[in-house]
């Protein structure tokens, strides 16, 4: 290759290398600090309930973040708001390292929290740095090792509560912080979301991406894939700790095994990608997923509880959301292409009140948690598949009109 492509090869070899940084930061704070509760809970002197009030509000902080900073990046352009993002969310983590009373520590915890709203600008930057079939590939990317680095977090947290104790996490974030404002002032042009300056208007940007009918349905399609993965994790204590009685490092190597099978659903997507079309890898990606739920509640009915009958289905589960994940985050992605920022913070949010709501329902539930996980992954599918079928009707009925 010449000088000029080379150049263009490292500098898109080390975007995407950005990308994945990101997507790593965007869960860090959140999984890898749950190792640490009870000695965060010892420390401060507070019981469990004040430390996991600290995850919560964590969870809001970032949700009310990324309302705002999509909307910004579509106007101060993404390089900006991403330096400043990542400078408040290392601030915040420097303050709970040096916080010495509960109060204090929550306080760095929300701020920390604010400037980690800027993560979400990841999908924003897949469409302003990529095109065409580059940006599903890299969407594919991208929810794959998102899945792996939800799974591998509780093993990452475990190593550096026994390494350095409880700040071990902070202090990993704030280098991988470090690491990534240098990358992203050398690698993102000053004003990627435009040259011409916009007027900034929160309420109609919104407006605009959210009254699109395909728009949400592909977001909430997104949503309800990401949320059988995300409810399984966060009742996974509850059922491998609590009912099957594994040991913590035993639970985490679970989750590492877990984990790793979004490798294989990320290599299936990708072939995918190349032979149907993204409608179809959709409608795909949810009928693995109501297998899986079929499959799990027959081993539950037939077999009982057990580590086989529990990963066997979550396994299927996991090509299935990655592949209707990337999928429909795609096709959201390029219907306001430039609202690009707007559109991700929208998309990110509703994720998020969808995945929570979900994991929150099964880990109340009254039922035995194999059989509510396998009935909410039969009952999301479905949902998906009926959004799925919607979409395409009215497509028809636009094609026809």
């Amino acid at each position: 290759m010449t000088d000029p492509q080379n150049r263009l090869a490292a500098r898109k070899l080390g975007a995407v290398g950005l990308l994945l940084t990101l997507t790593l930061l965007g869960v860090f704070p959140i999984d890898v600090v749950l190792p640490s509760f009870p000695a965060l809970s010892e420390h401060f002197q507070s019981p469990s309930s004040d430390i996991a009030l600290s995850v919560s509000l964590f969870a809001v902080g970032i949700a009310l973040s990324q309302l705002l900073i999509g909307p910004l990046s579509d106007v101060m352009g993404r390089k900006n708001l991403l330096l400043i993002g990542i400078t408040v969310s290392a601030v915040g983590a420097t303050g709970c390292v040096l916080a010495d009373a509960y109060w204090s520590f929550l306080l760095f915890r929300i701020v920390q929290a604010l400037g980690c709203g800027c993560f979400v600008l990841s999908q924003a930057l897949i469409q302003d740095l990529f095109t065409g079939r580059e940006q599903q590939r890299l969407r594919i990317l991208l929810v794959t090792c998102g899945g792996i680095f939800i799974s591998v977090s509780p093993l990452a947290g475990t190593v550096l509560q026994s390494w350095m104790g409880w700040r071990g996490s902070f202090l990993m974030f704030i280098a991988l912080a470090i690491c990534v404002f240098a990358c992203a002032c050398r690698l993102l042009e000053r004003s990627p979301a435009g040259s011409q300056p916009r007027h900034f208007n929160f309420i109609a940007s919104y407006r605009k991406v959210l009254g699109d009918f395909s728009f949400m349905a592909y977001w909430l399609t997104s949503a309800l894939a990401f949320s059988c993965h995300f409810s399984f994790i966060v009742i996974s204590p509850l059922v491998l700790i609590d009912q099957l009685h594994l040991s913590p490092e035993a639970f985490s190597l679970v989750l590492l095994g877990y984990g790793l099978a979004y490798i294989g659903g990320g290599l299936v997507a990708t072939m995918l990608s190349n032979r149907i079309d993204p409608q179809t890898q959709i409608i795909m990606g949810l009928g693995l997923i109501l297998a899986a739920g079929l499959l799990m509640l027959g081993l539950a009915n037939h077999l009982g509880l057990s580590i086989t009958t529990l990963l066997l289905p979550m396994i299927v589960c996991t090509a299935g959301t990655t592949i209707a994940r990337a999928a429909a985050n795609n096709q959201a992605m390029t219907l306001f292409p430039a609202q690009a920022g707007t559109s991700a913070s929208a998309g990110s949010v509703l994720i998020f009140i969808v995945g929570g709501l979900t994991s929150a329902t099964i880990s109340l539930t009254p039922l035995d948690m194999q059989v509510t996980l396998a009935l909410c992954l039969m009952l999301l599918s479905l949902l998906g598949l009926g959004l799925n079928t919607l979409v395409r009707q009215r497509n028809s009925r636009l094609l026809v009109g």
